[in-house]
């Protein structure tokens, strides 16, 4: 069923989520939502509290990303032998950042139309439970460890707009509080402040 995407400015959209318990009520419905929701509004990741509930669950697909790409594009945005993953992530928790950073643009499902570039760590080793309720340590870099770590941010009540720059932000003012009030139109359902 694909569900509504809460659009910037909802209060859930800025709260720290609550892990969750194996037996969490209709958790293969909601992965299997969150995915066609996800894919219904042509997305690379979901956060469950982008659908309304605050709990440490998100989806990603850099595979979409990588198939998409030509053989020069995969060279520098997927390490060699990364092809993408198509991932479910439960109550994860990176425990490790490489120190080397890149930037790139970056859109979110709830901030509509805007894409900025961002700065993020090349690496990381991440904690999980995947959909099966079974323990994962994985490492991922490039372009799928970007896309982890959004996600990941947003089971943190942080937004890519949080690491813009104070000025950048500002300019921004005027265009958010449109998305916020629900005056823009996208390809998929949203719920507005």
């Amino acid at each position: 069923m694909k569900r509504s995407i809460l659009a910037y400015g909802h209060h859930i959209l800025k709260q720290k989520c609550n892990d969750i318990e194996k037996d969490y009520p209709e958790l293969d419905k909601l992965i299997a939502d969150m995915w066609e929701t996800m894919e219904n509004a042509n997305g690379c990741g979901l956060a469950s509290p982008q659908i309304g509930l605050p709990v440490r669950l998100f989806i990603v697909d850099s595979k979409s990303t990588f198939d998409n790409l030509g053989e020069e594009e995969r060279k520098f945005y997927f390490p060699q032998d990364d092809k993408g993953i198509m991932e479910t992530f439960i109550n994860a928790k990176i425990i490790q950042r490489s120190e080397e950073l890149w930037e790139d643009e970056e859109g979110c499902l709830s901030i509509p139309n805007l894409f900025y570039k961002v700065k993020r760590n090349w690496a990381i080793t991440i904690e999980y439970y995947n959909r099966n309720f079974e323990k994962q340590i994985r490492t991922f870099s490039g372009t799928t460890a970007r896309m982890i770590q959004h996600e990941y941010d947003h089971t943190e009540g942080i937004l890519y707009l949080d690491y813009l720059k104070p000025l950048t932000k500002k300019l921004l003012e005027g265009k958010l509080k449109k998305i916020a009030r629900g005056q823009i139109k996208t390809r998929y359902p949203m719920k507005f402040v």
